[in-house]
């Protein structure tokens, strides 16, 4: 997205393997607004990484329940929520599953080279097995949790809604595309690209006070096990990367975890994804494998750049 008022500074830095960015409409808040938001991603990571040794869903353990802190409570609910909404299209218990096809560490240090077949995998238990509380978890033997297909937007959502109402400033919080805003939009609304690799077709949007976007894709976070290149999205139904025809799927929704579980499972649900989604009632923006661009729902008014 662009700037071009005075008054609005941004940071832009690396996290969790993509970028992250920050927009204040008042520029003199942005050293408080950064500290808030690094505080919230902070506490997210210690809750939800799967990738690291410390952090609360490595150290659970199936067959006894756990109290969990309030930010893994928080991301748990919204998981939760996701599932239902989805009907279990985006289903947190997969995480057995993903490390097994091989997203087993951070992106940047999978083995690229496909020298790592595929032996086993586990079946997804699904998310009805969980037994949740509010405070306190049960999993059952053997399960992993993988929060990333709701974390990052609920964590986007966080940062943008505590910037706001502490700093009394317009925001944009983007995590590796997944955009939530809070507070006055600036003159002209909030002016999004929407592209997720370099030659995929783009759409410039403008986006209201409070909307959020998000964006899932199918060929971004990938990897080879054996003879074949593997995705993030994964179809808890089969156990396997979804069976795509969409290479990206963008939402606007009123919250980012709205819109990214959203884009998430019309990926994960395959050819019967767009009709899901057209049913939501979301502005969507679909494209094919051959890039081609599919609207539904009301997308934006596209701008010219």
């Amino acid at each position: 997205m662009s700037a071009t008022e005075p008054c609005w500074a941004s940071a832009d830095w690396e996290l969790w393997s993509t970028t992250a960015r920050l927009v204040v409409t008042r520029a003199e808040t942005l050293p408080a607004a950064k500290d808030i938001v690094d505080e919230i991603l902070d506490e997210v990571e210690l809750a939800a990484s799967r990738f690291r040794p410390d952090s609360e869903v490595r150290r659970l353990r199936g067959g006894r329940p756990t109290a969990v802190s309030p930010m893994l409570a928080d991301l748990l609910t919204e998981a939760l929520t996701a599932a239902r909404r989805t009907g279990g299209a985006v289903d947190p218990t997969v995480g057995g599953t993903i490390a097994d096809l091989g997203y087993d560490r951070d992106i940047t240090l999978l083995d690229l080279t496909g020298d790592r077949p595929v032996a086993r995998v586990r079946r997804t238990p699904g998310w009805r097995t969980l037994a949740f509380d509010g405070a306190t978890l049960t999993l059952p033997e053997g399960a992993e949790l993988d929060l990333g297909a709701t974390a990052k937007a609920v964590a986007a959502d966080r940062c943008a809604a505590a910037v706001a109402s502490r700093l009394g400033t317009g925001v944009l919080v983007s995590l590796g595309g997944d955009i939530a805003t809070a507070g006055p939009a600036p003159t002209g609304l909030w002016q999004i690209v929407v592209q997720d690799t370099h030659d995929d077709p783009a759409a410039h949007v403008a986006l209201d006070a409070g909307s959020a976007l998000a964006t899932s894709s199918a060929v971004r976070r990938t990897w080879r096990r054996g003879d074949r290149t593997a995705h993030h999205v994964v179809d808890p139904t089969t156990s396997r990367p979804a069976r795509t025809p969409w290479r990206t799927v963008s939402v606007v929704g009123a919250t980012c975890a709205e819109a990214n579980a959203a884009a998430t499972a019309t990926l994960a649900k395959g050819v019967e994804g767009a009709a899901w989604l057209a049913a939501q009632g979301l502005p969507a923006r679909l494209v094919d494998q051959d890039r081609r661009v599919r609207l539904l729902g009301g997308w934006p008014h596209e701008v010219a750049a």
